[in-house]
């Protein structure tokens, strides 16, 4: 039975990196999951109690409200939600392929922008609730074959911090994580062998990325903080990660 003291927590992409730390650390702390992906069988495989793990494209908007409604009927209200589904295809402007363009934008901003909208009205309704983004340092600095995706990045602090202006008298809380380098799947998403031989052969000289789970435990940390403090912005990286 779940604890009534322990609402819900929505985790998109939690089938791997991040998303799946966060997952092991918060069902580790009590509370009941939403956890959507569209490789389920991953999220199912971390096999956390009082976790619902969906199926779900979260570029598909009545997917992702069909699969929070049903987890609202099990476990009450989202009093929580990570959006960190992500992709990150690199190119250079001249080589790459458009399509890999819109899917950046569909899935790393426009599909935040769904959830957040989904999953906010409900915290709207009980005047309380946090949000937490996760953009990148790629949204603060720019990286050569990273332009694309350093420009899903930047809107999506811009939407984060706009977001939080929003619902900041409402009592919710929104919150952007940036993290640098850290051990994911992201770079699984880009096709140029190139490009992946130069960000493998820079990861190796910072002393490799950080683990999800510091990640997924900040994120906790911040989460647990009384509701009227808000982590506005965390930045978190490898020391030997320069810019």
């Amino acid at each position: 039975m779940v604890d009534a003291s322990q609402q819900l927590v929505i985790i998109t992409g939690s089938s791997s990196g991040i998303g799946a730390s966060a997952a092991r650390e918060f069902a580790a702390a009590g509370f009941p999951l939403l956890l959507l992906a569209r490789r389920v069988e991953r999220s199912e495989a971390l096999s956390l109690p009082n976790a619902m793990c969906l199926a779900v494209d979260v570029t598909d908007r009545a997917a992702v409200a069909g699969a929070v409604e049903a987890a609202v009927e099990k476990y009450g209200k989202p009093d929580l939600l990570v959006n960190n589904a992500g992709i990150m295809p690199l190119g250079v402007l001249e080589e790459q392929n458009p399509a890999e363009w819109q899917q950046l934008f569909d899935v790393n901003c426009v599909s935040l922008l769904n959830v957040s909208q989904i999953v906010g009205r409900h915290m709207l309704d009980q005047g309380h609730g946090t949000i937490v983004n996760i953009g990148s340092i790629a949204g603060k600095n720019v990286y050569a074959n990273h332009m694309a995706y350093c420009g899903t990045k930047f809107a999506v602090h811009a939407i984060t911090e706009q977001m939080r202006r929003e619902f900041a008298g409402r009592n919710i809380r929104v919150c952007l994580v940036a993290p640098g380098m850290v051990e994911t799947e992201l770079l699984d998403s880009t096709t140029n062998e190139e490009i992946k031989g130069g960000y493998l052969a820079y990861k190796a000289s910072v002393g490799g990325a950080i683990d999800p789970v510091h990640i997924a435990r900040s994120m906790l940390t911040m989460y647990r903080m009384p509701q009227d403090v808000c982590v506005r912005e965390l930045v978190i990286a490898p020391t030997r990660q320069e810019g």
